[in-house]
């Protein structure tokens, strides 16, 4: 997932994508804890999409708040 994609995404599908990220990155905890998954590098990865998508969600926050101010 790179940034660049993401910021061409509305802020309704940004919450949904990070939402699928966040049941994602359950999923693969409960898999580790119970020793069904050995996928162990895909953590690192959800949880850098999670944080891009919460990055480019800021964006959109501090640019609609310095539309607004103006």
């Amino acid at each position: 997932m790179k940034a660049s994609d993401l910021r061409s995404k509305s802020a309704e599908e940004l919450r949904q994508d990070l939402v699928e990220l966040r049941r994602e990155q359950f999923n693969l905890r409960m898999q580790s804890a119970t020793g069904e998954s050995n996928r162990h590098h895909e953590h690192g990865r959800v949880r850098k999409d999670i944080a891009r998508v919460k990055t480019v969600m800021s964006e959109l926050n501090n640019a609609a708040a310095a539309e607004e101010s103006k």
